[in-house]
């Protein structure tokens, strides 16, 4: 039987469960789900290969597992939460048998478009409840569906949908961001263009946009989906058929299409969800992240609706109308568990760090942070203003290609500290070894973080070169996922992620994470944000470039702020850490899901000007071009 741990002994007695007996505790958290066939083998895996098995045998569907599972006792329970862009448009809630319909008409409406199992079926449309309904609707007929974030260029999503060789596109007539109306079907029409593999497009009115329809291709959401029937049979689905191809920006240019499987991302989603947050019966779950990202998919869609939560996605921006937005949504929807990423965090404390304390946010029981380490200072904003010093924050390490959380304090269970992820879930075993492959023994260790072991959502491929996900994540350290990250595991045992392997600088000997340096820069009151990375250095073989968002309020020259910026760095991490090169910036190069791109920031540096790559997909591509001009 599936488990919910509830205590720090309960977390260990798991862990060592996990690790001893696999098979057995994984079987036990699939038991609750519902199998058409079941499966003979819980797992089995060659990472020399890479091959990953989880629940080989077993046939299933996740779509009847998030909704036909729980119509019997939750029926009439909220299963999703609309909050549109506007303040002034009236919220929408979906019961689960009202989702439940709306799932089926649109699968049935895709099969009208003659799309089969195993066809790939491309989503580019807005934060509205119709993107995770399409989720659902593919993964009901067994179709493969990839989400591309709504913002992204037509180069972006022709690239997406030629890689994955698509079907069908959804989309929308436009979008709302923030005082915005993006044109979201005209950049189809140009991504189309130069995409043959697509029969149809099905066009959501969500603007009022006019939009060209194209004959014989193009359908009017609206035309097809209401008049379709009601009901539409779950396609069974072999445990490991893909699930969905998500694709991650690239170093070398061309994007990896990071393939997920039924089964075994079904189990982690539901898993990691029930135990990092401690839902609880009844509550409201709100995870800030597009449905684009796979926290998106995995915490905004899957995972609650696996566990028969209710919830809440969010259509606009954090800092528009005003940068209350949030805690205005907390108040009026009574939120329970709040997921956000640091991005977001530091913004909000950047334009109205005081507004917080103008709302109750008493509903909050538990907060999350997730995209990137948060930095301490952001850490204690969250903890006192949003959570009033009574929510625990859980600080969640994990990646695309792991499918769910993997390090991260159960919240309320877990003893936290600012910045670290501190421990991992069951099933996980990280480990770390040193740039020659060699596990570094007990704590107190810093080196390249790596799994030993599959988690049930780990990657399985990526889409059409196998060889490229074999190279990537299974060569560096033979026998280990690698997952490009270093990592610091303190006295205690406590994992602190330092940041991508490629963001470590090595000073004069000293690996520094730049997160850690980040972190450091940002303690100054005048510093709304920072990024560093390593520059070429005569004796020190690198040194630290930090680019410096300092507050528009600061009434202080640049020159006496460099030096004041020195000071903490050197009393927070000590003189090694102090940047030689401090450039001030108004903003910073960073993807819609908030990450900031530092191999762009690098090129800056060695001015490798020719070799950007593609930033008409960064949230501000003009911030490039400032940031080269001061360089």
């Amino acid at each position: 039987m599936a488990t919910t741990i509830r205590s720090l002994a309960e977390y260990h007695t798991a862990w060592q469960q996990s690790i001893e007996s696999p098979d057995q505790f994984w079987a036990a958290q699939a038991a609750d789900f519902h199998w058409y066939k079941p499966w003979h083998t819980v797992c089995a895996y060659d990472f020399g290969k890479p091959e990953i098995k989880w629940f080989d045998g077993g046939v299933t569907n996740i779509c009847y597992n998030a909704l036909d599972r729980h119509l019997p006792l939750r029926a009439h329970q909220r299963a999703l939460v609309w909050e549109a862009n506007d303040v002034q448009e009236a919220s929408k809630t979906y019961t689960y048998q009202e989702l439940h319909q709306e799932v089926c008409q649109l699968a049935n409406a895709l099969l009208s478009l003659g799309v089969q199992k195993g066809d790939r079926v491309c989503i580019y449309l807005p934060m509205v409840p119709q993107l995770p309904m399409a989720l659902l609707a593919c993964a009901r007929i067994g179709a493969i569906h990839s989400v591309v974030f709504a913002g992204f260029s037509a180069s972006a999503l022709a690239d997406r949908i030629n890689d994955a060789g698509c079907k069908v596109v959804l989309t929308s007539d436009g979008s709302y961001r923030g005082n915005k109306v993006i044109e979201v079907k005209s950049l189809v029409d140009q991504a189309l263009l130069t995409c043959p593999t697509v029969e149809h497009v099905l066009v959501l009115n969500r603007t009022g946009t006019k939009v060209d329809m194209v004959s014989g291709r193009d359908a009017k959401w609206e035309d097809l989906v209401p008049h379709q029937p009601p009901l539409c049979p779950a396609e069974p689905m072999d445990a490991e058929d893909m699930l969905f191809i998500l694709y991650t920006s690239g170093s070398t240019g061309k994007p990896k299409g990071v393939v997920h499987t039924t089964a075994g991302y079904m189990v982690w989603a539901d898993y990691t969800f029930r135990n990092v947050f401690q839902y609880q019966e009844g509550e409201l779950f709100f995870c800030t992240a597009d449905v684009g990202w796979i926290t998106g998919h995995t915490y905004l869609t899957y995972g609650p609706l696996l566990a028969g939560a209710t919830t809440l996605m969010f259509e606009g921006i954090p800092t528009w109308p005003d940068a209350a937005r949030f805690w205005q949504i907390i108040d009026k929807h009574e939120v329970n568990i709040f997921y956000t990423a640091p991005t977001a965090i530091r913004s909000l404390m950047a334009a109205g760090p005081d507004l917080p304390r103008d709302y109750k946010l008493d509903s909050l029981r538990v907060l999350g942070s997730v995209g990137e380490p948060i930095n301490e200072e952001a850490w204690l904003w969250y903890h006192e203003l949003v959570g009033k010093n009574n929510c625990p924050i859980t600080d969640t390490w994990w990646q695309t290609e792991t499918g769910g959380i993997m390090i991260a304090p159960l919240a309320g269970i877990t003893p936290t500290k600012p910045g670290y992820a501190t421990l991992p879930l069951p099933g996980v075993e990280p480990i770390l070894v040193d740039n020659d492959g060699v596990e570094l023994i007990g704590n107190n260790q810093e080196g390249n973080l790596c799994l030993r072991r599959p988690n049930p959502g780990m990657v399985r491929t990526t889409y059409g070169d196998h060889e490229r996900c074999r190279l990537a994540y299974f060569s560096t350290y033979p026998g280990l996922y690698f997952t490009g990250d270093g990592c610091k595991r303190d006295a205690d045992g406590d994992y602190r992620i330092l940041g991508r392997v490629d963001d470590v600088i090595n000073v004069s000997g000293h690996r520094l994470g730049t997160a850690e340096v980040e972190d450091a820069i940002c303690q100054h009151f005048m510093v709304n944000e920072a990024a560093v990375v390593g520059m070429a250095h005569d004796i020190k073989g690198q040194g630290i470039y930090a680019f410096v968002i300092k507050d528009p309020q600061a009434e202080i020259s640049e020159v006496d702020l460099r030096a004041e910026i020195m000071a903490t760095v050197q009393q927070h991490i000590g003189g090694i850490a102090k940047p030689d090169v401090i450039q001030f910036v108004p903003g910073l190069p960073k993807t819609r899901s908030g990450k900031i791109m530092r191999r762009i920031l690098r090129k800056i540096v060695e001015r490798d000007l020719s070799n950007l790559g593609d930033t008409s997909t960064l949230l501000d591509p003009a911030v490039v071009d400032v940031i080269v001009a001061g360089r």
